[in-house]
């Protein structure tokens, strides 16, 4: 029997405070949501990014995949790969491909009535985590706040914060968040920071010279991520590991970042590279560069995927998409102790979303 409907809806959802990173500044998060159906079952898969996924889905992806089998996923997302050549891969064309991925394979899971990490095969049964936030709106009460529920209610020992304020033009408050999120945390926390491409090659540079004695062991994109070159020498100057992928899109993308020596661990978001199906190829990629993969936010789509690799170095348990995902869906994980558990008593990715708690943040 084969897939008899693909659908997709947007819910855009306010932050609880106003966010922002190096570059960006948001005051709402908009997840799309898909359900793939067969005549004995449901799949799930959702990404994170603009509503204009919706047609992507209805109109290119979802009439390639009706009539196929519900057991040929790898088969499906080729079509699918095939169907958007010319609307483009990388981008909203992306996403949408992520996301009925990740419906197709809950779907196959779903219908064999296994987690989905008893079919793709695990080899852990927890997956660490890293508490993620810290946006630069936040000020110093909301930031010391967030850092002690990770860390000392928790137990999450490693925790990451958003630097490189406007562009990097702020980096004097950039330095005094680092060094009060060190003084929050203690001494045996690990710290990560995240610069979403807000610095130059020199600035960064100057940034982790400056902030030596805080013992940052996360650099995350601290130039561009277009600008390997340019992440590679940042990578040579700094103690702390250099990292970025999440903004890839297709095999490539990921080919070119190992290959340049960019960065000592990549990461790849499972909502924004092809979904499920793409994002152990990355894994490929990334172990055949001899590089650890760091799953990037989302953390409820990526927890069964991550428990599958050898080389997971841990998946961020970033407070927008926490928040969604434990408001609006049953089966949310427990990061207690700084590790996640897939369940082993449903099936699929063991989510389920709470469609009449969506409805009201409906916008297509």
């Amino acid at each position: 029997m084969t897939i008899i409907d693909v659908t997709a809806a947007a819910y855009t959802i306010p932050t609880d405070t106003p966010e922002a990173d190096g570059t960006l500044a948001w005051d709402h998060t908009t997840v799309v949501l898909v359900h793939a159906r067969h005549p004995d079952g449901v799949g799930i898969g959702w990404t994170y990014a603009p509503a204009a996924c919706v047609p992507v889905v209805t109109d290119l992806l979802g009439p390639v995949v009706v009539g196929r089998s519900a057991q040929d996923v790898p088969g499906a997302h080729e079509t699918m790969v095939r169907a958007l050549r010319n609307a483009g891969r990388p981008g909203i064309a992306g996403c949408a491909l992520s996301a009925v991925d990740v419906a197709l394979w809950d779907l196959k899971a779903r219908l064999a009535s296994r987690p989905l990490h008893h079919m793709l095969g695990a080899l852990r049964d927890r997956v660490p985590v890293y508490g993620s936030g810290g946006f630069t709106t936040y000020d110093d009460d909301r930031l010391d706040a967030q850092l002690h529920h990770w860390v000392h209610e928790q137990g999450i020992p490693r925790v990451k914060i958003k630097i490189a304020e406007s562009w990097g033009t702020e980096t004097c408050r950039d330095l005094r968040r680092i060094r009060r999120a060190r003084e929050a945390i203690g001494d045996a926390t690990e710290l990560f920071v995240d610069a979403n491409g807000g610095y130059t090659v020199k600035q960064a540079a100057r940034m982790m010279d400056a902030a030596a004695d805080c013992d940052v062991r996360w650099l995350e994109e601290p130039v561009s991520s277009d600008d390997l070159d340019g992440l590679r020498r940042v990578r040579e100057v700094v103690r702390a590991e250099v990292t970025a992928g999440e903004y890839g899109y297709d095999l490539p993308y990921f080919h070119r970042m190992c290959a340049a020596g960019a960065v000592d661990c990549l990461q790849a978001d499972i909502t924004r590279c092809g979904g499920l199906t793409e994002w152990l190829r990355v894994a490929a990629v990334a172990a055949a560069h001899g590089l650890d993969l760091s799953a990037h936010c989302a953390p409820h789509l990526h927890v069964h995927a991550a428990a599958t690799i050898p080389h997971l170095r841990h998946l961020e348990w970033f407070h927008d998409h926490v928040r969604i995902e434990t408001r609006f869906f049953d089966g949310a994980l427990d990061p207690a102790g700084g590790s996640v558990q897939p369940r082993n008593d449903t099936p699929g990715h063991g989510l389920t979303p709470k469609l009449p708690d969506l409805d009201r943040f409906r916008v297509r």
